[in-house]
């Protein structure tokens, strides 16, 4: 089987982002191509279709790829959770948790036996893998158990790409020293070298390329310029670099920047949104007076909500909601609303019952069996009947303890197990990610914001934001064309 190997000098170095680019280009000259990742530690996940987890930046390569994601495309996925543990994904299945200094002994033998599995199963179906790395291939204390770099390369035997970032400094050390610590069989593996993220005049560092190419032996394939946000990071470091270039926006939405962060991809549609500013603030930050406020999914709920509590953030956004505030919680924010959440085995690592924001009508219960499954329903609110495609991640079960007779909270869905939103349309819960994605109903629900600061309602006939998506990938890969050259790889 043909494959192409992108492994980086260092994490966030843009193996995802090139991975993505190449595979939209072989899929616009016909190949039949798909994404691999053997091994990914993330907390922004996608459920497939037969309801299993995978790194959302996989199932994103495979919308590049143009064909539907599966779970052999990442076929180990670990979800950290804090104190040093992690859940652990195989083939779209959590099979238990383990802490970072157990992991090899206890699943790296059944982690490369399901990496075996999904890439003969890939074989089956694909003329082309394009396979990402993770972080460095040359961390020397890891590289016996490393089950995502150069393992990959040399099961495949596919010709390579070291991609560095020179926007931090130290590009060329960097490319140098990743090579003198590869092994010689996978040092032999590495066919080019993309430096990634280059800013200024291209003629200024041609003559550290030629320096490079003639120490190294290796021909530099590629300059790819400074991209900004092109598409989803995988975990939330990036976060903390974003800041919203939209001074002249309309409305000003807070995303509270949760320790454990989970799917805030949920929230790249808004971004996309030209009269809408998203704010990521940290739980030690004044709230301020926003036009809304989005407390999102979370591996770890309680941990999370104990820190809002610690922080004061709690009581904030329970003082905003009552001054009519908008509040929307997805997933572990929803049941971050609610009155009680209960984790009688200690699943997330820390048994008890735990006080919510009381926000909602809730209850909820940690349990050991995950719910994982795409959804497809018809919204109640903010305009009824619009068709809402999205999908549930979650361990807890939350009960409704509103009074059969009481009318001052509503299913926010036709399935009221979804979500439920107060009679002011001021409080909003739901599990379903993906939620911003509906652009109708993400347009809807930007309308109630605008109405209550006298704003024009926006046209609510747009596309969704899939749609968008493609528009990014093509233009992605129009531009990394443009200044990579393929040539030897595809010979």
């Amino acid at each position: 089987m043909k494959a192409i190997m992108v492994v980086g000098t260092t994490s966030h170095a843009g193996k995802s982002l090139l991975t993505t680019a190449i595979c939209r280009l072989l899929s616009r000259r016909g190949w039949r191509v798909a994404p691999f990742k053997g091994q990914n530690m993330a907390l922004n996940a996608y459920v497939t279709a037969n309801g299993g987890e995978i790194g959302y930046a996989q199932a994103v390569q495979a919308w590049a790829s143009g064909v539907v994601p599966w779970v052999e495309m990442n076929p180990i996925l670990l979800k950290p959770q804090g104190d040093m543990t992690s859940q652990v994904i195989v083939k779209g299945r959590p099979v238990g948790r383990v802490k970072a200094a157990d992991y090899y002994e206890q699943f790296f033998d059944l982690g490369w036996r399901a990496i075996e599995e999904s890439l003969q199963h890939l074989s089956t179906e694909f003329d082309m893998l394009v396979c990402e790395g993770a972080g460095s291939p040359a961390e020397i204390n890891l590289k016996h158990r490393d089950l995502t770099n150069m393992r990959i390369a040399k099961y495949l035997n596919a010709p390579t790409i070291l991609v560095v970032d020179i926007e931090r400094g130290g590009a060329f050390a960097h490319v140098v020293g990743t090579l003198e610590l590869l092994d010689p069989d996978e040092r032999d593996l590495i066919k080019g070298i993309v430096i990634n993220k280059f800013r200024g005049q291209r003629s200024l560092l041609d003559s550290g390329i030629q320096w490079l190419e003639e120490r190294t032996k290796k021909p530099v394939i590629g300059v790819l310029p400074y991209f900004q946000e092109i598409f989803p990071a995988e975990d939330s470091l990036d976060l903390l670099d974003r800041k919203s270039q939209k001074t002249q926006a309309d409305l000003n939405i807070v995303v509270i920047r949760l320790p454990r962060i989970a799917n805030f991809t949920d929230f790249d549609p808004l971004e996309s949104e030209p009269t809408v500013s998203v704010r990521y603030l940290s739980p030690k930050q004044d709230l301020g007076h926003p036009d809304a406020v989005i407390l999102p999914g979370t591996k770890t709920t309680i941990a999370d909500l104990i820190l809002l509590q610690k922080s004061g953030m709690a009581e904030a956004i329970q003082n905003y909601a009552a001054s009519g505030g908008t509040v929307l919680g997805i997933c572990g924010g929803y049941q971050m609303l609610g009155q009680i959440i209960a984790d009688p085995e200690g699943i997330e690592g820390q048994a008890g019952r735990f006080q919510g924001l009381n926000l909602l009508p809730i209850r909820t219960v940690i349990t050991g069996q995950k719910i994982a499954r795409q959804r497809q329903v018809s919204s109640n609110y903010p305009q009824a009947g619009l068709p809402v495609n999205g999908f549930e991640i979650h361990q807890g079960r939350s009960r409704i303890e509103q009074p059969p007779d009481s009318q001052a909270f509503q299913a926010l869905f036709d399935d009221v197990n979804l979500g439920l939103v107060d009679s002011c349309q001021s409080v909003w819960g739901t599990y379903l990610h993906g939620l911003f994605d509906n652009g109708p109903w993400r347009r809807a629900w930007l309308n109630r914001l605008r109405q209550q600061r006298g704003l024009k309602s926006l046209p609510t006939g747009v596309a969704n934001y899939r749609e968008q998506r493609e528009q990014i990938l093509d233009s992605l890969a129009t531009e990394v064309e443009r200044h990579l050259d393929l040539t030897q790889f595809l010979s």
